[in-house]
């Protein structure tokens, strides 16, 4: 069944679907809720608070007002109660007049906001008492829209998808499901898109989280064995080159970053193979340890491939690397080549070819580095940066090209050392805990969107002092249903309000890769001064000219992750700043935002953030997007994430008959 056999989806609404990455009914009966809408009791109306969605009970006291304003149609009257008074407001509604009489009794329900001295409930629905009382205390899944495709369509077509799909398959075995209490899986998947209340779908959730663990866990598993069987096929001599770019760099390495490159380099030369985790915070210096390796490779002439999950990152640390070979006299010896999915079909020809004659000794690039065509002559080290974006599969494939290479992983996830070892449990973990000495540390600040006007004077500032600008948007264009800033909106409004001479440029990952380097380059080079993105920054992007970044909605974010994107600042000799925009107040969240006034520790802040959480507070907020697991987030989740690990250990036998049989299948929907 395909996703145009579903009623309502056309070729046109296929397209849309494919724009959120849903492209068979598969893909759609996975495509979770972003969260969910709840419907309360009615709260009085002197208690509503602004930028909230509430319910209320009350009194027309105001015939209804139509007035046309440019091309709308604005209806206005207002409600009362022994609490106060509220105006409503909607839009190209004109025939509520007829409805919507004077001295009748409505619930209206919609997001209120304030004008003013008064409070207003914009586009309301509403619902007579025993219409309410229907939908009271259900909630309603609310999911990631793109323009053109509405909430309902997708909700309908969910339906549609889940009514065809009939009694879904359980296949975890029943003493496993019993020991953890785990839901069957028809009843999870079900009941995670249509909970009846907040008990089933935090049920749902744990099962759909433990089955996202397990699988994850499953297959490092059998990266582990396969490993643990192999000796190291490409044994490394210490060579002298290494020590010369260390004592030639323009910085002293930390004492962390010697005690790491130590271990790398005592791997390398070892009989086993190497499988490391460097695990370091932002701006600690993993790059030049990667970069080192590589050469120590090359020069025992061997090849080494780096992948990273983008373009912009791979174009970034080729033009990086190229660069150290140039000022260390290296050009001559080590050939290193770029190959990401905007290299042309004549530049792969030939760079397959120099490839596979060993012509070229370093590989830098996204998965196109694993691809069939590519053959490699003595792959001797794959590094991988920032892995979780590729999952386990993609980074087997790479092991794969011949001899099984030594693997180095670097990772600026900032995860608690007994995560870690769950997580990367075929790899040994070395630790960055030090910063270069010279960093500024960055200056924060958390404030209310009455702060904007101030904040785009401090911009205007900063570029006028020669540096650039980072605003960071949770959303990419409006969504009907979910309030929080947009890349495309914001974009054009930062346009109109800052002066004519400060280039403003969007970037988010709907864009296509050749797309996304062509805005990297401009921005890296002073082309543009402002750039409003998604997360998509998130990892890896140096740009040590760009000096103040402004996060909207930052609430809306894991504080560990809002750790990483900060760190895109602060990486130059200039002081950094970081404005955390609280598009929600609340004291929960204030208490929450003010943990990064006070450290730039990232495992402090994500262990400090895990405090603050309780039940159901998985809506909206994800620490980490380098996970990439539908539903599970590592240290939300790190009780479940222990379970599934136990259940691996304890079930190995059973679940590796059922991993075999089912992982095909299952991992159809899973980003491992």
């Amino acid at each position: 069944m395909g996703l145009r056999d579903i009623k309502g989806i056309g070729e046109k609404t296929e397209k849309l679907f494919a724009k959120v990455g849903v492209e068979s009914v598969r893909d759609l009966i996975h495509y979770y809720p972003h969260t969910y809408d709840r419907y309360e009791e009615p709260a009085a109306i002197g208690a509503l608070k602004t930028e909230e969605k509430a319910a209320v009970f009350g009194v027309i006291t105001r015939t209804v007002d139509v007035k046309p304003i440019r091309n709308l149609k604005v209806i206005t009257t207002t409600i009362q109660d022994p609490t106060g008074t509220l105006t409503l407001t909607w839009f190209n509604m004109p025939f509520l007049r007829n409805t919507l009489k004077r001295g009748t009794r409505y619930i209206f329900r919609g997001r209120v906001i304030q004008k003013q001295s008064r409070k207003v409930m914009e586009q309301p629905e509403i619902f007579t008492m025993a219409a309410y009382e229907e939908k009271l205390h259900s909630m309603q899944p609310v999911y990631g829209l793109t323009k053109g495709l509405g909430n309902k369509l997708v909700s309908k077509s969910v339906t549609q998808a889940l009514s065809a799909m009939g009694p879904g398959k359980e296949y975890l075995p029943e003493d496993i499901r019993r020991r953890y209490r785990l839901a069957d899986y028809d009843v999870a998947i079900r009941h995670i898109h249509y909970p009846r209340n907040m008990e089933e779908l935090v049920e749902a959730r744990h099962r759909l989280i433990f089955d996202e663990f397990l699988l994850f866990l499953l297959s490092m598993q059998r990266l582990k064995e396969t490993k643990d069987t192999l000796p190291n096929a490409f044994p490394m001599k210490r060579v002298w080159t290494t020590e010369d770019v260390i004592e030639n760099l323009p910085y002293e390495l930390t004492g962390a970053q010697k005690n790491v490159w130590h271990q790398i380099e005592l791997d390398l030369k070892g009989h086993a193979l190497m499988c490391r985790l460097v695990q370091g915070d932002v701006g600690s210096g993993k790059t030049i340890l990667a970069f080192l390796a590589m050469i120590m490779t090359a020069e025992n002439g061997y090849q080494s491939a780096l992948m990273v999950p983008t373009e912009v990152l791979a174009q970034q640390h080729y033009k990086g690397f190229a660069r150290l070979l140039r000022e260390q006299g290296l050009e001559e010896k080590i050939r290193p080549v770029l190959l990401t999915g905007s290299t042309t079909a004549k530049e792969r020809r030939e760079i397959y070819e120099h490839i596979a004659d060993g012509q070229i000794q370093v590989i830098i690039g996204t998965h196109a580095l694993i691809q069939e065509k590519v053959v490699y002559d003595r792959l001797a080290l794959v590094i991988t940066d920032e892995q979780h974006r590729f999952g386990v599969r993609q980074r087997e494939a790479l092991t794969q090209k011949g001899e099984v290479p030594n693997v180095l992983v670097m990772s600026a996830t900032p995860i608690p050392r007994t995560l870690a070892i769950i997580l990367y449990g075929d790899l040994d973990i070395s630790v960055l805990d030090e910063l270069p000495a010279k960093r500024l540390p960055i200056k924060n600040c958390v404030v209310s969107p009455a702060y904007r006007r101030k904040a785009y004077e401090f911009m205007i500032k900063q570029v006028s002092e020669g540096r650039q600008v980072y605003v960071i948007c949770p959303m990419v264009e409006a969504n009907e249903e979910i309030e929080a800033e947009n890349v495309e909106d914001y974009t054009n409004m930062l346009r109109k309000q800052l002066p004519a001479d400060i280039r403003v440029q969007m970037l988010h990952g709907q864009m296509t890769p050749a797309q996304k380097n062509d805005i990297m380059q401009s921005f890296e080079a002073n082309e543009i001064q402002v750039l409003v993105s998604t997360t998509v920054v998130e990892v890896g992007v140096d740009v040590p000219n760009a000096t103040l970044m402004m996060i909207e909605n930052a609430e809306r974010f894991g504080l560990a992750q809002l750790h990483q994107l900060r760190g895109r600042v602060g990486r130059g000799d200039h002081q950094s700043y970081c404005i955390f925009v609280q598009g929600k107040e609340g004291e929960k969240t204030a208490k929450r935002l003010d943990i990064l006034n006070h450290s730039n520790d990232g495992f402090y802040i994500a262990g400090e953030d895990l405090k603050l959480r309780g039940p159901g507070d998985f809506f909206g907020i994800r620490q980490s997007g380098d996970m990439e697991f539908a539903l599970a987030d590592i240290y939300q989740d790190a009780s479940v994430l222990k379970e599934a690990s136990e259940a691996a250990s304890l079930f190995a036998e059973e679940l590796g008959d059922f991993y075999e049989r089912n992982s095909k299948t299952i991992r159809g929907s899973q980003n491992i």
